[in-house]
């Protein structure tokens, strides 16, 4: 037996994860026609939902939209949009006449199944190829997912779907799926495969079910350059070339390059997508990639440590990404209450009536070391370096409350005699020689992507303490596109523009609040130095 075999491409929807579905109205004609004369089978035009049309983009709110970019030789290929169930009003939607898509993929979740069912009834009823799409297919249990088949065999779809949304699929899982939805899904049913490549399975994985003895058709999806959210998606390119050499195929590649020489080379000037150690532990624990994403952007746990707390997540957690559950997972795996009122006194005892010198990790140090050792030189403070050894300044003590930071430290000046004593938070658990102990929770703030701020967290901790004036350096505060932010090459956290912006914000707010209760004395330039101006922008 010998299946049929056709490419549905995705490109202009899944790849518009990258860029919003910014490619622009002559960029989609192109794509859309180049695609066409590269002989692929199905090509899906982006998003169809109830929306503001942008042509610029491709997000359609209505068919005719999609009609007017479609190439006017059109050969054998055939077109299609995707609706995310309950995002397109049925009743709004025109009648198929043949001139624009022929068919509608729809997506929905698992607790949507039976309702989004009978919507894709109402799309057949208007005259369009129904594409069965659930989401998350491979954390249905086999009862779920065969209720599921019994409803679809009702309507009796063009295709249904095996979603590897999670990226997580393994040879012998899509295997084991593909024989049952094949053994109790209709037999005139295509079977879809859309993957996405979080563990460099998708290419391999597609080439596993195209060598399936079966009468059914194979319906495998793919975009250009595997361009889409994250890791992205199986390459059209390869598996295009693969089906030439190995099943007779008529693609022409060329025309696919030629999309990857006219658009999807600009796109990678400003963005990016394919492996990533995220998606690598969202995949290995199950999850939604997210939750990976917020943990490896705290940019304090080491990423054995992340893949620690994403196997704890719940498994009715683990598909819909929480941002407020992972927060206090996070939070919950940082606290570890001890009993640190003994460090705390004495502590307290040594900085009593002391000038302190805060050392934050930030490049203004290297700019002002003479104005910093004049200071020290003429004040005689405590100076407490954060996160590393002070660099070019020799601190009294160093206060850990990063994991990862001390890791690095450990790793790089392992054979360095230590000439400080050290306070570490008590989330530290590689910490097995310290001065002094402190608890982690006691010192967080309110701001949730600064609330372990290692800098607010020893201001935190000195207040606590009754000091009553700090004078900090190396402050600076976090400056988008520059590889600069830190002191030490060793220090640099790469995160987006957006994000550093915010951080700013709420690092500015807390300031603010201490600044109220005790004296802030900034010895280099900081962003934070006129916090208001930071926090009402």
């Amino acid at each position: 037996m010998t299946s049929k075999l056709r490419i549905l491409d995705c490109t202009l929807r899944d790849g518009g994860y990258i860029n919003d579905w910014q490619f622009g109205n002559q960029n989609i004609k192109d794509v859309l026609s180049s695609l066409t004369k590269a002989n692929i089978d199905i090509i899906e035009c982006g998003f169809l939902e109830d929306s503001v049309y942008n042509q610029e983009r491709s997000f359609y709110s209505d068919v005719d939209q999609i009609e007017k970019l479609l190439p006017n030789e059109r050969g054998d290929t055939e077109y299609v949009a995707m609706a995310r169930f309950g995002f397109l009003d049925i009743n709004n939607l025109k009648d198929y006449d043949g001139k624009s898509i022929n068919g509608i993929r729809v997506t929905f979740h698992e607790d949507e199944a039976e309702e989004a069912i009978n919507y894709c009834e109402k799309i057949q009823e208007k005259g369009y190829k129904v594409y069965v799409q659930p989401v998350g297919t491979t954390s249905y249990t086999d009862n779920t997912l065969l209720k599921i088949i019994e409803v679809a065999n009702r309507i009796k779809p063009y295709a249904f779907y095996i979603v590897d949304t999670l990226g997580l699929m393994k040879r012998n899982d899509l295997l084991r799926m593909f024989y049952l939805i094949d053994n109790n899904l209709d037999k005139d049913i295509i079977i879809g495969f859309h993957s996405h490549n979080n563990l460099q399975l998708s290419f391999s994985n597609a080439q596993e079910l195209v060598d399936i003895h079966t009468r059914r058709t194979i319906l495998i999806d793919s975009s250009v350059y595997g361009m889409g959210r994250g890791a992205g998606n199986l390459n059209t390119e390869l598996i295009a070339q693969h089906l030439n050499h190995t099943k007779d195929k008529n693609y022409r590649i060329d025309y696919l390059l030629e999309i990857i020489d006219d658009t999807i080379n600009r796109l990678l000037e400003n963005y990016s997508w394919g492996y990533t150690v995220p998606y690598y532990l969202a995949a290995i624990n199950n999850c939604h990639p997210n939750y990976a994403t917020y943990l490896m952007d705290r940019k304090t746990l080491t990423v054995k440590s992340i893949s620690s707390i994403l196997n704890n997540i719940t498994q009715d957690k683990r598909e819909l990404y929480d941002g407020e559950y992972i927060s206090e997972l996070y939070t919950q795996y940082q606290k570890h209450h001890i009993y640190d009122s003994e460090d705390l006194l004495e502590l307290k005892n040594i900085l009593k009536d002391r000038e302190i010198l805060i050392l934050a990790p930030g490049n203004s140090i290297k700019r002002n070391l003479n104005r910093i050792e004049q200071f020290i030189n003429r004040n005689n403070p405590i100076v407490i370096s954060i996160n590393f050894d002070g660099g070019y300044i020799s601190p009294n003590y160093c206060f850990f409350s990063n994991d990862k930071r001390y890791q690095k430290y450990i790793n790089l000046y392992r054979n360095k005699k230590r000439e400080f004593r050290t306070i570490f938070t008590s989330n530290v658990k590689t910490a097995n020689n310290f001065d002094y102990r402190v608890n982690y929770s006691d010192y967080l703030n309110s701001q949730p992507l600064v609330n372990d701020n290692a800098t607010l967290m020893l201001i935190s901790l000195l207040y606590k303490l009754e000091v009553k004036v700090i004078n900090i350096a190396g402050f600076d505060g976090f400056h988008p596109n520059t590889p600069e932010n830190y002191v030490g090459n060793e220090l640099e956290t790469n995160l987006e523009e957006e994000t550093l912006l915010e951080m700013n914000r709420q690092i500015s707010i807390v300031v603010e609040e201490f600044s109220s209760k005790m004296n802030l004395s900034f010895l280099t330039e900081s962003l934070y130095r006129e916090s208001r101006v930071l926090i009402n922008r």
